[in-house]
Formats: C-alpha cells, sequence, structure tokens
C-alpha cells in the first residue's frame, strides 16, 4: 500500500507536542510506502523553521530535520509533474493547488492522502476525492 504524506502530518513526527503527533509517527511506522510532493520538503522546513523562531525546538534540530527529512520518505515525486492536474483539482474545489498537488499524486499512484488539514478535509467532502483521504486522526496502521 502507498501513502501521500501531506505537510500537516509530516511535520508532527518532528513536534511532539502538537495535537496527533503520536497519531502521526503512526503514520511514519505503518509498512505502506510513504510518498508526497518534492515541495513538501520546503513546507515542512518553513514549519519547523517557525518552531524554531518560537523557541519549540532547537537550531539543531531544525538542521536535522532539514537534512534527514527526504530519508523519510520512499519516493518524492517532482512538483512540476504534478502542477497541470493539481490547478484542475484547485480549480473544482476552490483550494490552493499547492494542497491540491498531494490530490493529485494520490490519484496518479492509486493512493491516499493522510492529512491533518481541516480546510483540506472540508474542501473534498461529498466530492469524489473525498474517498483518497484520510483524516490523521482516522488513521489505522495498514487501512
Amino acid at each position: 500500500m502507498t501513502l501521500v504524506v501531506d505537510a500537516s502530518v509530516a511535520l508532527k513526527w518532528f513536534l511532539p507536542d502538537e495535537p496527533d503527533a503520536s497519531q502521526a509517527v503512526t503514520v511514519l511506522r505503518d509498512e505502506a510506502n510513504l510518498i508526497a510532493p518534492d515541495f513538501l520538503i520546503a513546507e515542512v522546513c518553513n514549519g519547523a523553521w517557525r518552531s524554531a523562531r518560537l523557541g519549540r525546538i532547537s537550531q539543531s534540530q531544525l538542521d536535522e530535520i532539514a537534512n534527514n527529512l527526504p530519508r523519510f520518505f520512499d519516493a518524492l515525486v517532482r512538483a512540476t509533474t504534478l502542477a497541470g492536474r493539481a490547478v484542475g483539482i484547485a480549480t473544482k474545489l476552490d483550494h490552493p493547488v499547492y494542497d491540491c498537488l498531494y490530490l493529485a499524486l494520490a490519484e496518479a499512484e492509486q493512493a491516499r492522502v493522510v492529512t491533518a488539514d481541516l480546510r483540506m478535509l472540508a474542501k473534498v467532502r461529498n466530492t469524489r476525492w473525498e474517498q483518497r483521504v484520510i483524516e490523521l486522526t482516522h488513521f489505522r496502521a495498514g487501512s
């Protein structure tokens, strides 16, 4: 099984005080292949940088995240290969393209996106993309 992990989940791997961080670690420990659009690295590093600015993590932890994050994934897919489809999805959902890159990747790989992004979850509700998304709090290993 393949799972597309979005930045809202991946960032929680490094911030244990975040809500549902232990559930995010369950995703990481699952036997599934974990994939993401390559721009996830920038999103997670930006979130980690903000956390460092606020004193939640140290500079060395921030550096470790930046240097090691790609190793947590079985594949990072170039966003340029997903952009056209993501724009189409974004137009239909009236939701930002960068979030729709995750949906485009899930479609391309016949996978599901694991997310803690409540806005994305609301946008896909009652659409054809709803089946492609798993809310982090509902994730069960092997699902």
